[in-house]
C-alpha cells in the first residue's frame, strides 16, 4: 500500500500555466528528492523511489543537476580509490 502526502501551495507562487511543463509534478518530486538527498536527510535509494527512479538512475540525474553524489574527504577518497 502506498501512502501519499499532499502539499498545499499557493498558486501564485508557482510558474504560470504558460511556463509550467506538462511534467511539473515529476520535476517537483525530483527537485524535492535531490534537495533531501543533498542535505543527507534521505538515502539515494529513498530519493530514487520518491521520484520514480532506480537508485543509480537517480544518482546519475542528481550528478547531472550539479549535486555531489559522493561525500568523501581526504583519506576516505584515497582509500576508496586504492
Amino acid at each position: 500500500m502506498t501512502t501519499t502526502l499532499t502539499i498545499e501551495l499557493p498558486v501564485d507562487g508557482l510558474p504560470s500555466a504558460a511556463e509550467m511543463h506538462a511534467n511539473f509534478s515529476d520535476e517537483a518530486r525530483f527537485l524535492l528528492a535531490v534537495k533531501l538527498f543533498e542535505q543527507g536527510r534521505i538515502s539515494s535509494g529513498k530519493a530514487g523511489r520518491l521520484c520514480d527512479m532506480g537508485r543509480v538512475e537517480f544518482l546519475l540525474a542528481a550528478s547531472r543537476s550539479g549535486v555531489p553524489v559522493v561525500d568523501l574527504i581526504g583519506d576516505e577518497l584515497a582509500e576508496e580509490f586504492a
